[in-house]
């Protein structure tokens, strides 16, 4: 192994492991020394006040400090620190085995760009007695890779397993901003949004060597993490064909209803007419919220620009969307208005709501409908400010 040189470069991201860290260590530099793998061990802390840096160095490792606090801090410190062209990541808490790092080279020399571990058995892998709690086993993990797999098409069973391999082109393609544990599902995410060439690998999980102490693991708050980045890079089918549906649905709905069209025995009215309005609003804001999240993902580097996207702001400007939204609004209020003035020709006395209310909730509707513009317009605006 020529130091100076690099192929592979493995690194542990470390926060108070003093425990299993000097195992990990040795194990990494003896399975790629005993393969005649050049490579390099990184100790990536994070913090650590126990020794573990201590511990690594003697191990054979390099130590990089991270200053700043969160799992992918630590990692995105230690790989840009390392030089190999493939980089493998694996924690330091004794429950992965680094004894098969080798294999993921194998499979990056053999052309994948993202090589993920799999410890569930749906992919080849398995989980000692002990090693991974219930919650995660067969809530969590499971629940959170099935949604990637639904929502980004990627094939991958374990999106949460932190032994993997990738190639440094890749990694610098994906351009990874998250720094906490949602690191790790980024990863996956771009590397389906890039079409990159993936495989999966299963190994084993072991009980890690903390001895009781506390995982950095928080499951409520790591998995709403990751869910949050879902919905922000989410698919064009989990906002906005929803929205575009019952905006669609709310529009002929109304269409129907105030011409009192038959369907069967039923003859729409009033009633069916609040109800089109209120999905006409929901899908709407629907919209809204998935050109929302489309902004935020492409501002802040979370998601390549897609052709929606590209096509709405090419189109659309702050001061378009003012100008329609008070048209919307003049033609709502003229419907308030008439209905008025029908009133105020009658005396003020009491409305004919069959009749009125055909006038009445297609005004309200288009007023609300002309507000959520004019917000959801600025918000957008603000969202792109960056990008511009």
């Amino acid at each position: 192994m020529n130091p100076a040189e690099p192929e592979v470069s493995v690194v542990i991201p470390c926060l108070n492991e003093a425990l299993t860290v000097g195992a990990c260590v040795r194990q990494a530099v003896e399975a790629l020394s005993s393969h005649g793998i050049a490579g390099e061990v990184i100790l990536a802390d994070n913090g650590s006040s126990d020794g573990s840096r201590e511990a690594a160095a003697a191990a054979g490792a390099r130590v990089v400090c991270v200053p700043q606090r969160g799992y992918g801090h630590a990692l995105a410190g230690g790989i840009a620190a390392s030089t190999g062209s493939l980089v493998i990541m694996g924690d330091a808490d004794g429950s992965y085995p680094f004894g098969d790092l080798p294999r993921f080279v194998a499979e990056l020399r053999a052309g994948n760009d993202l090589v993920q571990g799999c410890r569930f058995p749906s992919g080849g892998g398995r989980i000692e007695s002990g090693a991974m709690r219930l919650m995660h086993r067969w809530v969590g993990n499971p629940a959170l890779t099935l949604l990637a797999r639904l929502m980004f098409g990627t094939r991958i069973n374990d999106i949460y397993c932190g032994l993997r391999g990738f190639t440094r082109s890749f990694y610098d393609r994906a351009n990874l901003r998250c720094t906490g544990m949602e690191f790790a599902t980024e990863m996956i995410i771009k590397a389906a949004q890039l079409g990159v060439r993936t495989s999966e690998l299963p190994i084993t999980l072991s009980r890690d060597g903390r001895l009781g102490r506390a995982s950095h693991l928080r499951t409520f708050r790591d998995g709403w993490s990751t869910l949050r980045l879902f919905l922000i890079c989410s698919p064009d089918w989990l906002f906005l064909l929803p929205g575009i549906a019952l905006a669609v649905f709310g529009l002929f709905g109304g269409a129907l209803s105030l011409s009192e069209a038959r369907i069967g025995p039923a003859t729409l009215g009033a009633h069916s007419l609040l109800v089109s309005s209120l999905s006409l609003l929901v899908g709407t804001q629907c919209c809204f919220l998935g050109i929302f999240a489309h902004t935020f993902a492409l501002v802040k580097g979370l998601r390549p620009p897609g052709s929606f996207i590209v096509g709405f702001f090419r189109f659309f400007t702050l001061e378009k969307a003012l100008v329609g939204a008070g048209v919307i609004a003049l033609c709502g209020l003229a419907l308030i208005a008439s209905v008025f003035l029908e009133w105020r020709a009658g005396g003020f006395g009491p409305l004919v709501y069959a009749h009125t209310l055909k006038s009445v909730i297609p005004g309200v509707t288009l007023v609300a409908l002309s507000a959520q513009v004019v917000f959801c317009s600025f918000m957008v605006s603000i969202l792109s400010l960056e990008s511009k």
